[in-house]
């Protein structure tokens, strides 16, 4: 008689324990190594992060909240607080004190797990306003005198010492977890207004997760995960329960400054992304190609070129001739190859998500035998609802649905989804609840696009971002701006405007390392970015740039003008998301004056 299936998240890990109990799970640095933990080792260290929990008397659906870079230790407090019968809820690391207390105070966390004491300090300061707040649990950090705040290891001491007292409550809480308990409650790092905090259950991610193993995407021989992304974020919380379906070992490393070194080290056969890392990697191997000289920059963009004809064949199902192959061949040699080792050699794909990717930047790295297969979803519906596969993929599209996912277009082109992993609401907001989920169940994503006769989903805009001259012609600002990213190495971030206006411009800010290399081949070295923003040179490399991209555009829609910022959006300044999205409305105000001043007189 088969086993019943897993009715929460717990009972999916226990299952995939009891499968393969000394395959390896985890990976984490340690000591300037790697240390890997099994399956079984796993599941002993949650037991005890589990039942410390209890011991300070965590109980069903109360939230605990982890404040953290990625790391091994937010993985075993996320899945510690779920044993518990408790929700987690997620905060950035780069969350400010007052965004912090927001959402300590909104989801009524009881405990919350701080990364060291820079974080503990910012909860600290807000102490008076969080009085649910029972406990902060540091992973870095240092005991506070009065208690409030414990180490990591004391939380694991106390909870084993409480599962020795309580011999098999750790598995009776389990099993007491109702499918449809609330396991997860993410703040939408929110593009405008405030966050709202979105409730995802057990049966979300139970059925999401089956999704992705039944698509079989994960389906190659000995895949190895390597994560760093934000765990604060959904798309990172997804992955995670995809991997106790899948029996996959991560290397989890949240440290940006590692990836490079770390991609060597693990050789991942797959890695999840966002657009940026890919924009940063473009813009610096065309830099290291136009640096290498005539000779070089003419070898490279053959090779490329080779590359591109070769990878529009295969993914029209149609194999090279033999004067193609042999001059791939060369070609991969020369410099592929060069490009695909930076990935640790065994790389199958990458997973993007988040934002939308340029369609010219994927284009580039298919050619260099790069896969990236582009993805789709929101917050609200637990990350993932669309993926492109390894067979089965369009570029400039985010793939088919998965199976249990139902897509419709609205008249006015929105994107509508519903199915089994979409959120059950916002959390003490049922009238924004009503506006995103209606009568039918149907999740308004705020996305417009269509699909095609293959069932592949394409995104061309946010609804509300879509800009309306004063002439009445549409205009997608994202599709402009993916397009500049990928014709200019120069311009890191760029903001399409013109809403209610007579023609489009743009701000746009300059690529830090890019522009500092080509700053010291010509002449302008140790000048700071603002300097060069200023630039009358860089003003004529950037115009080129756009006078590129507005050669593809309708005459409505070309850039007449556009400003050069003289630092970058930070999320520090409250520009961008944690994600790297741009906050329009905030970017728009806080450079109203910038703006204004492209449309003082008419263009030329």
């Amino acid at each position: 008689m088969p086993e019943p299936a897993p009715r929460n998240v717990p009972e999916l890990f226990l299952e995939r324990v009891g499968k393969t109990p000394d395959a390896e799970a985890f990976r984490h640095p340690e000591g300037g190594g790697w240390r890997s933990l099994t399956w079984a080792e796993t599941e002993s260290r949650i037991r005890a992060v589990s039942s410390g929990l209890r011991a300070l008397g965590v109980s069903s659906e109360q939230v605990c909240a982890i404040l953290s870079s990625t790391r091994i230790e937010w993985v075993l407090a996320d899945f510690g607080i779920l044993f518990a019968g408790g929700a987690t809820s997620t905060i950035y690391p780069s969350s400010t004190p007052e965004e912090c207390a927001f959402i300590l105070s909104d989801s009524g966390a009881v405990v919350a797990f701080v990364e060291n004491e820079e974080q503990v300090a910012k909860l600290a300061s807000r102490r008076s306003e969080l009085p649910a707040l029972r406990h902060l649990v540091t992973f870095d950090g240092r005991r506070s005198p009065d208690g409030w705040v414990l180490t990591f290891a004391e939380l694991e001491e106390q909870g084993r010492a409480w599962d020795r007292a309580h011999p098999g409550l750790f598995e009776e809480a389990a099993a007491d977890v109702r499918p449809n308990a609330l396991a997860t409650l993410i703040y939408t790092s929110g593009t405008t207004g405030r966050p709202k905090g979105v409730e995802l259950t057990h049966a979300a991610w139970l059925a999401q997760s089956k999704a992705v193993q039944d698509s079989g995407i994960l389906g190659h021989p000995e895949p190895v995960q390597f994560f760093w992304l934000p765990l604060a974020h959904v798309f990172g919380k997804m992955i995670g329960t995809t991997q106790l379906r899948v029996g996959f070992p991560t290397a989890v490393d949240g440290r940006v400054e590692k990836i490079v070194e770390n991609l060597g080290q693990v050789r991942p056969t797959f890695v999840c992304a966002v657009p940026r890392i890919f924009e940063k990697v473009y813009a610096k191997v065309m830099a290291s190609a136009r640096e290498g000289g005539p000779a070089k920059a003419a070898v490279f963009r053959w090779a490329l070129d080779v590359g591109r004809e070769r990878a529009r064949l295969a993914r029209a199902g149609r194999r090279p001739g033999p004067l193609l192959a042999a001059q791939h061949a060369l070609a991969d040699r020369l410099v592929l190859s060069k490009v695909r080792g930076l990935f640790g050699g065994r790389l199958r794909f990458f997973i993007s998500g988040s934002a939308p990717l340029s369609k010219d930047i994927a284009e580039v790295f298919d050619a260099m035998g790069v896969v990236i297969l582009e993805g789709y979803g929101l917050t609200e519906s637990s990350a993932g609802t669309h993926v492109n596969l390894p067979w089965a993929r369009k570029i400039g599209t985010v793939g088919p649905a998965l199976a249990g996912i139902g897509v419709k277009i609205a008249e006015d082109g929105e994107i509508l989804m519903r199915g089994p992993w979409i959120m059950r609401g916002y959390r003490g907001l049922p009238e924004q609840t009503a506006e995103a989920l209606d009568a039918d169940g149907w999740l308004h994503t705020g996305d417009v696009g269509f699909v095609d006769a293959d069932g592949f989903l394409s995104i061309t805009d946010r609804k509300k971002d879509l800009i309306k001259t004063s002439g009445g012609k549409y205009v997608a600002p994202t599709e402009l701006e993916s397009k500049l990213k990928a014709l200019s190495p120069w311009v890191g971030q760029s903001l399409v405007h013109g809403d209610r206006r007579n023609y489009v411009s743009a701000l746009v800010t300059l690529d830090p390392e890019a522009i500092a290399r080509w700053a010291s081949a010509n002449g302008l070295a140790g000048r700071s970015l603002a300097e060069l923003a200023r630039a009358p040179e860089v003003r004529a490399l950037v115009q080129k740039d756009f006078d590129a991209l507005n050669a593809t555009l309708p005459r409505f829609a070309t850039v007449k003008r556009f400003t050069i910022l003289p630092r970058e959006l930070s999320e520090a300044e409250g520009e961008v998301t944690p994600s790297q999205k741009l906050k329009r409305k905030e970017i728009e105000r806080r450079y109203r004056a910038e703006l204004d001043a492209m449309y003082r007189e008419p263009p030329v």
